[in-house]
């Protein structure tokens, strides 16, 4: 199915990176180190960052490394570079779908939704903890990891066809 795989957020500094790391690792455990993993923001506030400490923190807990991981804005050009375009949010959906009809529409892949690949999460959203109690609550963190993971699984078994 997919050999080269995009997470986007908003600022790709908590929910894209995080994605990015959880399937690294799922995937290498997998044997499915060929699929090339990355992640980018519709915005541009935090290029070159890394990602938020308190998403670092929290993937260290779970046995993930998002230390080496830096910000990037995604550009019409990824919708050719990859092969599968995955927004964790309808808002960052909306904005990949602008940039797939800048890059050129049908026939790059259109953008999905992350979580369309967790069982029981089909078209819902991945919660940006970035603003803690007042969007993610106090374990914004911790449930965003708990989507990710779950929605990982499920991009591994669409990938290996179970």
């Amino acid at each position: 199915m997919a050999s080269s795989i995009l997470f986007v957020c908003l600022g790709n500094i908590c929910r894209s990176p995080s994605a990015e790391a959880v399937c690294r690792a799922r995937f290498d455990a997998a044997g499915l180190k060929h699929v090339r993993l990355d992640s980018a923001g519709t915005g541009d506030w935090h290029v070159g960052n890394p990602p938020d400490p308190r998403a670092i923190a929290e993937g260290r807990r779970r046995g993930y490394d998002l230390t080496s991981l830096r910000a990037r804005q995604a550009v019409a050009a990824d919708f050719e570079r990859f092969d599968l375009v995955l927004a964790m949010d309808r808002s960052n959906h909306r904005n990949l779908t602008a940039l797939h009809g800048a890059a050129g529409g049908e026939p790059l892949p259109a953008p999905r939704l992350f979580l369309d690949f967790a069982r029981g999460h089909e078209g819902l959203e991945v919660p940006d903890p970035y603003f803690g109690d007042r969007v993610g609550g106090k374990d914004g963190f911790a449930h965003m990891f708990d989507l990710i993971e779950a929605a990982a699984d499920g991009l591994i078994a669409e990938i290996r066809g179970v």
